[in-house]
């Protein structure tokens, strides 16, 4: 059995591929802290993309999105921003819901899983 990681640190890696799949940590903002969900969303998935192409992946290779919204309220400027970004002939199966965040400036945290 072999699993490859990427990024590894000592507490967690971004990404973990076993079999073919990607299995990515939590990607939050890292520089638009004091801007709305609308931007942070659209570094978040800025982020995911730099990963996919790290691992030789694609977005149309997404197979589900788990969302972490610290406010509801924000839907709508997720959903602007993703609806932005996917793939829309190959859209994956995702899942929103409002969760703590780690650290009170994150409006959104998105946890993925590719084929690779």
């Amino acid at each position: 059995m072999t699993i490859q990681r990427i990024q590894p640190s000592t507490r967690f890696c971004e990404v973990s591929i076993h079999n073919g799949i990607a299995y990515f940590a939590g990607q939050v903002p890292e520089t638009t802290l004091e801007k709305n969900a609308y931007e942070q969303t659209k570094e978040v998935l800025s982020l995911i993309n730099k990963l996919l192409t790290e691992i030789g992946s694609h977005k149309r290779n997404i197979l589900n999105a788990q969302v972490f919204l610290a406010d509801m309220k924000d839907y709508a400027q997720f959903n602007q921003a993703w609806d932005e970004w996917v793939d829309t002939e190959n859209p994956p199966s995702r899942a929103t819901v409002e969760a703590g965040l780690a650290v009170p400036e994150w409006k959104v945290e998105i946890v993925i899983t590719a084929a690779v």
